[in-house]
């Protein structure tokens, strides 16, 4: 009787505990909520527009936050590094054909919205990996170990790289520098600090890195299971 009842109670507690543990995957969304929430509020403010002759540092702060943020979470909150780990990568690499809408940045070029010199790394960056998307899903499909290849790892490295480009020459469109600014016919990328545009370097771009992260992530864990 007495093990009887010590059980139950070892059970409620057990129980107690795990229910108070945080629901990680909600923290998650209301998170990417608030946090996409922010942003449209503060790009309608204006927050975004840096001024003349002036380095687009908002914009700057905009994607380097929340990676930092990101990443300081993983290391320091095991929880959420459980709920990275366990992910599902097939989910992952599919969010990624979202952007082969990458395709926008040449039809603004052809408007004169925005300049060449960001508009084609960007927009062909972003369109090859959306398009190769597809296939790394179902590489995934067929075998759950292709998170372990070197076809996967270069996969994500590539899509890390297009952000690191299109970023880079974003900042020498921005009218800045004279030489480019002349070269680029006087457009500048100044249409992707305000409403509706800034979305994709302030929220899209963090994101969609967060997600090759957490993919570079669980391939190293499998590389180390594996080496193990």
């Amino acid at each position: 009787m007495k093990t009887e009842t010590i059980g139950s109670i070892t059970g409620n507690l057990a129980s107690g505990l795990s229910n108070r543990r945080p629901n990680v995957r909600s923290v998650v969304f209301a998170a990417l909520g608030l946090w996409f929430g922010f942003v449209f509020f503060v790009a309608a403010q204006g927050a975004f527009v840096a001024s003349a002759g002036s380095p687009p540092l908002p914009i700057f702060f905009g994607v380097a936050i929340p990676l930092a943020v990101f990443l300081a979470v993983y290391f320091a909150w095991s929880p959420f590094r459980d709920f990275i780990l366990g992910a599902d990568l097939r989910f992952v690499a599919a969010i990624q054909a979202w952007r082969w809408a990458g395709a926008q940045f040449l039809w603004l070029y052809s408007w004169s919205v925005l300049p060449g010199l960001f508009a084609f790394p960007a927009g062909f960056g972003d369109m090859a990996i959306g398009i190769t998307a597809p296939w790394i899903v179902l590489g995934l499909v067929r075998n759950p170990l292709f998170a372990a290849s070197r076809r996967y790892f270069i996969w994500n490295i590539l899509g890390i790289v297009d952000f690191v480009v299109a970023v880079s020459m974003g900042v020498l469109s921005s009218g800045l520098f004279q030489k480019i600014n002349e070269l680029n016919g006087a457009v500048t990328t100044s249409a992707m600090n305000r409403l509706p545009l800034v979305l994709i370097p302030a929220f899209a771009v963090p994101l969609f890195t967060m997600l090759h992260l957490t993919a570079l992530f669980q391939a190293r864990q499998l590389a180390r299971s594996g080496r193990s």
